[in-house]
């Protein structure tokens, strides 16, 4: 991490706790609006859908400003904020697997699509419905190691120091999700040409 990143992010935390001169309430806004983005995206794409995500960021930024006395810099702020990320979307994935009703398509049942989009819009749309579904299928961790990796564009070793894993756990994780997203693949032809009209998850 660059040292002036570094030295203004050990700044923005004092000043939100109130240690160095300046509002607090301007200090968390600021904070809140650098990391707005990455959370969001992170969020979206483990779970991908917007349905509960303005609750989700506030979960996650509730618990931010709540743990901020415990960050120690070891890690960047970037860093230490995904973890409350990724834990804040564990939760949102057993939410939604207590709830049945949510769980995205079967494999067999193709979604009925009303749209003046072009073909590839429509398969295109139709494939993130599908890759979701089958992600639903997965063990938490197997997703949001894939869904860090494969669909966010991080590195192992970054996916496993935000999951708390080793990076040899977080391989056999993201490859234990593409052994299940090829057999999904194999059953479902829409799922099968949006993989590799898109790269096998990205």
């Amino acid at each position: 991490m660059p040292q002036a990143a570094y030295l203004e992010d050990v700044l923005l935390v004092e000043r939100c706790l109130g240690r160095v001169s300046g509002a607090q309430e301007a200090a968390a806004r600021d904070l809140f609006r650098r990391y707005r983005g990455r959370v969001h995206a992170a969020l979206f794409r483990i779970l991908g859908g917007n349905a509960d995500m303005e609750d989700l960021l506030q979960e996650t930024f509730v618990q931010v400003f709540a743990s901020l006395k415990s960050w120690r810099a070891e890690a960047s702020l970037a860093t230490w904020i995904d973890r409350i990320a990724v834990r804040v979307a564990y939760r949102a994935i057993g939410r939604r697997r207590a709830r049945p009703e949510q769980v995205g398509l079967d494999d067999d049942t193709p979604a009925p699509v009303v749209t003046t989009d072009g073909p590839a819009t429509v398969l295109a749309r139709d494939g993130v419905r599908r890759l979701y579904a089958a992600l639903d299928r997965l063990p938490p961790a197997a997703r949001v190691a894939f869904a860090l990796h494969e669909i966010d564009g991080r590195s192992m070793a970054e996916v496993a120091e935000v999951t708390s894993a080793s990076v040899t756990a977080t391989k056999l994780r993201v490859w234990r999700a593409r052994r299940t997203l090829e057999a999904a693949a194999a059953r479902d032809p829409v799922l099968r040409e949006f993989l590799r009209d898109d790269g096998g998850g990205r």
